[in-house]
């Protein structure tokens, strides 16, 4: 497995995820970061965004992905998102970390996030 890697970080999206009735009525904003590991020695020789994953569609998919069909778990998005990532053939592998800052905590808090990470089967 390669250790070349695109890294996404700080992606924002305004979604309704939760398990209380506010948050999916209100919404919330969750942060995304993503890495996925590739091979990117291709698109280094040919200088060719054809050979990578565009990051800028990358971004859009991933905050697509993140806003659609809400559920409660935000282990349940990162699932999601980790699946749209591996859907691109030359993805290898995965992380994906949702950050909920508003999550409803009863205790000051600064983020709670879930981590995955997942690799092609």
């Amino acid at each position: 497995m390669t250790s070349d890697s695109i890294t996404l970080t700080g992606l924002r999206v305004t979604a309704h995820h939760g398990v209380y009735d506010f948050e999916r009525e209100n919404g919330q904003d969750f942060v995304i970061d993503v890495t996925v590991w590739l091979d990117l020695r291709g698109a280094a020789r040919s200088d060719d965004v054809a050979g990578t994953i565009h990051y800028g569609e990358l971004a859009v998919e991933v905050t697509d992905a993140a806003r659609a069909n809400p559920v409660d778990l935000i282990e349940t998005v990162a699932e999601r998102i980790a699946a749209v990532v591996l859907a691109h053939e030359a993805a290898e592998r995965v992380q994906v970390t949702v950050h909920k800052p508003q999550a409803p905590i009863a205790v000051p808090f600064t983020d709670v996030a879930v981590q995955i990470t997942r690799s092609r089967a």
